[in-house]
C-alpha cells in the first residue's frame, strides 16, 4: 500500500490590520474557480469568478512588478 499526501482544495489568508494590534478584517479564500471574501465575523464568503476577478484587478489595480 502506497501513501501520499492530497493537496488542499482552496488556501485561506487571514487579513490583518498590523496597525491596529493585528485586528481581523477577513479572509480571503482562494480556489481554482475563483476568490472568496468573508469579512470578520460573517460565516459566508462572497465570491468572483476567476474572471470577474481579473476584470476588476485590470480595470482598479496598479500594476506592480514580477
Amino acid at each position: 500500500m502506497a501513501y501520499a499526501f492530497k493537496r488542499a482544495e482552496s488556501q485561506d489568508f487571514t487579513i490583518v490590520e498590523m496597525n491596529d494590534g493585528d485586528k481581523i478584517v477577513g479572509t480571503i479564500r482562494v480556489k481554482p474557480s475563483g476568490v472568496l471574501w468573508a469579512p470578520k465575523g460573517s460565516h459566508k464568503f462572497y465570491k468572483l469568478s476567476i474572471q470577474q476577478f481579473a476584470k476588476f484587478a485590470e480595470e482598479h489595480g496598479t500594476k506592480q512588478k514580477m
